[in-house]
């Protein structure tokens, strides 16, 4: 096993802002990217679950790549999610991205009709040989009611452009497995497991978390990496309660990151039905929260 990082060790899984009528914002958009790159994020992850891929439409993905590329394209990885419950349609989403500037591909496993396995690995393989860029695999089977079992991954990994997996299937013995096994490059999607599976040999996470707070995640990484166990895990507690009201509160990621970075008068906007924006006794917990890690953060420096 040799340990690569093909998409830097922190990426943000950016939300898509949109304008207060619901358009795509190309400017907020812009400005966030930069915000967030300047901030320490090695790559960002658009048209993600966060990013609120089942609402955006083809060109709208397309038109959020091409301009976040332009803005920090060559300071940052941008990696444009591609995945359907279509092999045809993630193909023509993948050419797409690659013509407006995508370093990579987030591909997810084929959704609603639960393919059995072997049905799953065609789906990878097809989307990976539809253009010259390297693929992430997206595990989630909370999400998509598939797995992408552990022999899969694998094999898999024998292609030359499948080097990553954003890993959110709660399974650290059979991610620690494939890990040791192959050399794809595992990033943690649940920001609880952030710091675990960096230290059994990740690449480093992608996280919705990171909307609001990118060093303070990017520390943790940063502290294991000085060979500082102690001071990882301390670090990575203070991000705990705004990790667990953000991801684990009964309101999605997107939700609750587009609350905040309204609050703050960041680039965000209103999240697209049929999800619904956090209520006001939900933000002013968010806000709390957030401002207790940002001050426990300046009393750490």
């Amino acid at each position: 096993m040799t340990l690569s990082r093909p998409f830097g060790r922190a990426l943000c899984a950016m939300i898509t802002p949109f304008t207060p009528t619901g358009e795509l914002d190309l400017p907020g958009a812009r400005r966030l990217a930069s915000q967030l790159v300047d901030a320490g994020c090695d790559g960002l992850v658009l048209s993600g679950t966060t990013g609120e891929s089942p609402t955006t439409s083809d060109a709208e993905k397309t038109a959020l790549v091409r301009a976040v590329a332009e803005t920090v394209g060559g300071r940052a990885h941008i990696v444009a999610g591609v995945g359907s419950a279509s092999t045809r349609h993630t193909v023509e989403l993948a050419r797409a991205a690659e013509g407006a500037g995508a370093d990579g591909l987030l591909v997810v496993t084929p959704y609603y009709s639960r393919p059995p396995q072997d049905a799953v690995e065609a789906h990878f393989r097809t989307a990976a040989d539809a253009t010259a860029l390297p693929v992430m695999l997206y595990d989630i089977p909370g999400r998509t009611g598939t797995r992408i079992g552990t022999d899969s991954l694998l094999r898999l990994a024998e292609h030359p452009r499948i080097v990553a997996v954003k890993d959110c299937a709660y399974d650290l013995l059979g991610s620690t497995r494939v890990i040791s096994c192959t050399e794809l490059a595992y990033y943690s999607g649940c920001e609880e497991l952030n710091l675990p599976l960096y230290a059994v040999g990740g690449a480093g996470f992608v996280s919705t978390v990171a909307n609001v707070a990118p060093r303070q995640l990017r520390g943790v990484l940063d502290a294991f990496d000085r060979r500082d166990p102690a001071e990882a895990a301390r670090l990575n507690q203070l991000n705990l309660p705004l990790v667990e009201l953000m991801m684990a509160s009964g309101l999605p990621g997107t939700v609750t990151a587009k609350a905040l970075l309204g609050a703050a008068g960041l680039p965000a906007g209103p999240v697209r039905e049929p999800l619904r924006p956090a209520g006001r006794e939900a933000v002013d917990g968010l806000r709390t929260a957030y401002q207790e890690l940002l001050g426990a953060s300046r009393d750490a420096s």
